[in-house]
């Protein structure tokens, strides 16, 4: 970023006072520019004792089975976000059930937030991000086709919590050598 998005003026790269970190600070009105991880929102939509996966229809990963999640929008609460992010690419309504799985991805300066959800009527479809939607089975799951890591350890995290009834939190660090799925 080379001009201010306050004043329009250049910005300069310098750690500001109390700070340690290099941010981009304007040298005319001396805004400071953060640049902070992201949030991704999304739900494990459930019916029947089957998961709603989305086939990505866009990159990364395109073709890929996921599930339905998106960046958070501002102005909108993390719950807001999963719905809206299920909406979008399910054409599916959710009742949000609980907070349910977390990951802080560093290297790519992203934080997923994902919550179990039941899908209302069983119903949903494809949105413009999506090639396809369809329920599975725990034995039907396309492991070897799933998007990305976090989708992976949030469904052997539900069906493992599934045999026990117990559906604790779940937070994990992944992209480092502390996760053992890449």
């Amino acid at each position: 970023m080379n001009f201010c998005t306050n004043c329009g003026g250049t910005t300069a790269e310098k750690i500001p006072l109390g700070d340690h970190q290099v941010r981009r600070i304007c040298t005319q009105c001396s805004y400071i520019h953060y640049v902070n991880p992201k949030v991704i929102c999304g739900a494990l939509a459930l019916w029947e004792n089957k998961v709603l996966l989305c086939r990505r229809a866009i990159e990364p990963r395109y073709g890929l089975w996921t599930l339905p999640a998106g960046y958070m929008e501002l102005f909108e609460t993390m719950e807001q976000g999963a719905a809206r992010e299920t909406r979008e690419e399910a054409e599916a309504e959710v009742e949000i059930q609980q907070l349910y799985c977390m990951y802080n991805i560093p290297r790519i300066g992203q934080i997923y937030v994902l919550f179990k959800a039941d899908l209302i009527e069983g119903k949903f479809g494809a949105g413009e991000e999506t090639i396809e939607s369809r329920l599975f089975a725990e034995d039907e799951i396309p492991w070897n086709d799933l998007a990305f890591p976090s989708v992976e350890r949030t469904l052997r995290h539900y069906f493992a919590d599934r045999k026990t009834g117990s559906f604790s939190n779940h937070l994990e660090t992944l992209g480092t050598r502390l996760d053992h799925t890449g």
